[in-house]
């Protein structure tokens, strides 16, 4: 078990749809546990895998607050079956650092997926849990929080990381 880097954008992995997950196997474990680890270390309420270097349909998220305690769910090939209404939130992105942005999700959604022990499963989730979910999936889909902004401010924002890019060169 370690921490592991998280990759940032513009890193190619990120703009990438994850591969499934064929075996879980002890190599997949030690994995989930390294993604645990430093999503708490980062800290994150969710990681996924490509945000790693892994590209594998793999998710933790962990909503629980200092006043709320709330289950660690590790997701293996998640895949949203139902969603319903839509709500905007701000949202931060651990691969966009010094980036938010307002975005609309589904209030409510259902996602099927398999435990860490590779037992099918059904979430149903809102609030934080419902955005956090969704976030970590576009993940898997090679979706950044960018790609649900508006053109003009993605366009600042490239324009910003172009400038670093550059001052780092």
């Amino acid at each position: 078990m370690s921490i592991l880097d998280i990759r940032t954008f513009p890193d190619k992995i990120l703009l990438q749809k994850a591969n499934p997950v064929v075996e879980l196997n002890g190599r997949v474990q030690d994995l989930i546990d390294s993604m645990i680890q430093t999503m708490y270390a980062a800290p994150g309420v969710g990681l996924a895998a490509p945000q790693v270097a892994v590209s594998q349909r793999l998710v933790v998220v962990d909503v629980s607050t200092k006043e709320e305690s709330k289950p660690l769910i590790v997701m293996v090939n998640p895949k949203i079956i139902e969603q319903e209404g839509e709500i905007p939130s701000e949202e931060g992105c651990l691969s966009l650092p010094d980036f938010r942005a307002t975005v609309n999700r589904a209030k409510t959604i259902c996602v099927k997926l398999y435990d860490r022990e590779g037992k099918p499963m059904e979430i149903e989730a809102d609030g934080l849990l419902s955005r956090a979910i969704q976030h970590e999936l576009d993940h898997l889909n090679g979706m950044l929080l960018l790609d649900r902004v508006s053109s003009i401010r993605k366009k600042f924002f490239l324009k910003k990381i172009q400038k670093a890019l550059k001052r780092k060169n």
